[in-house]
Order: C-alpha cells, then sequence, then structure tokens
C-alpha cells in the first residue's frame, strides 16, 4: 500500500507547487496538446492513481486490481481536470464589454445627470452590470430609464430619456 501512497502524495505535492510556484511544464507537453496535458492534469492523475490504488489494495490485497483501477481512475479524472484546465484558460470570449457597441443599449441613470455636466448610468450587457459616465441634452434625475444615443470615448456615452420623443416626456390624462 505504501507505494500508493507515495505516488498520491506526490501527485498532492505536484499540485500544490505548480499553484505556488506556477505552471511548471509550461511548454513541455506542446507537442501532445498543452491544454489537456498540463501540471493540473498530471497531478491529478498521479495523486488519484496512487489514492485509488491505495483503497483498493487495502481492499483486495491485489496489486494487479489495484494498479487496474488506479490507473483507470487516474486516466479519467486527469482527462477531466486537463480539461476543466483548458476550459478555464481559453480567455474571454464574444460577450466582453466593448463601448463601441453600447449605442443603442438601455439603462438607468444612478447618479444624476446635469444638463451641462456628468453623471452616471447603469446599464446590463451580456450579463455584466456596467457604470459609465454620461451626459445628456437634458437634465436627468437618478432612476431615470434612459437610452444611450452615442459613445462619447470608452468611459462616457450620450443619453436620451427612454420611450419618449426628442426629449419630450409622456403625460398621463384620463378621460370619462
Amino acid at each position: 500500500m505504501t507505494p500508493y501512497l507515495v505516488i498520491g502524495g506526490i501527485g498532492v505535492a505536484l499540485l500544490v507547487l505548480s499553484l505556488v510556484v506556477g505552471e511548471l511544464f509550461d511548454g513541455l507537453f506542446d507537442a501532445f496538446g498543452a491544454d489537456l496535458l498540463s501540471g493540473a492534469s498530471l497531478a491529478a492523475f498521479l495523486g488519484t492513481l496512487g489514492f485509488v490504488g491505495a483503497l483498493v489494495y487495502g481492499s483486495t490485497d491485489s496489486h494487479g486490481w489495484a494498479t487496474a483501477a488506479g490507473l483507470l481512475a487516474g486516466v479519467v479524472v486527469g482527462a477531466g481536470a486537463g480539461w476543466l484546465s483548458s476550459m478555464l484558460n481559453r480567455g474571454g470570449d464574444d460577450s466582453t464589454v466593448r463601448s463601441s457597441s453600447l449605442a443603442g443599449r438601455d439603462g438607468t441613470v444612478v447618479s444624476a445627470v446635469p444638463e451641462d455636466g456628468y453623471g452616471e448610468v447603469s446599464i446590463v450587457v451580456a450579463g455584466h452590470i456596467t457604470k459609465l459616465n454620461a451626459r445628456g441634452d437634458v437634465a436627468l434625475p437618478a432612476g431615470t430609464p434612459i437610452t444611450i444615443t452615442a459613445v462619447l470615448s470608452p468611459t462616457s456615452v450620450l443619453v436620451s430619456r427612454r420611450g419618449t420623443a426628442a426629449g419630450t416626456q409622456k403625460t398621463g390624462t384620463t378621460t370619462t
């Protein structure tokens, strides 16, 4: 049982070392598909092989069954860790907020927008709440629903009151 526990301990030590120092095998496995063969997947494979092997050996007293079960479990867990690691390392996607794509989006005034200055608006883009500096043609109090009409800079936009034509506010009247 001791050899299996040593192999499992090496896997855990390799994982801790990779977390503290960084990717130890960066570039070493590029020929084999670096995303699936990484320090995390190797550590997961060794740790699982060792500890599953020790569990099976303790139950069966058979090195053959212990090694086979440890290898099978190690391949499954190592491949899962490699896949998960590659998914996490892929980076951003098309849902990244870009200031050029903000025109036409709806939001809400967070800090009042004065007629001759900047306030703040909040919008939701791809599930991310984004706060921007905003100017308006008219003063807009906090809580006002707005539409972004133009992008002034990466962090500021021009807004108008949502649901109104040319800045005029709708009024409700009652008839009897």
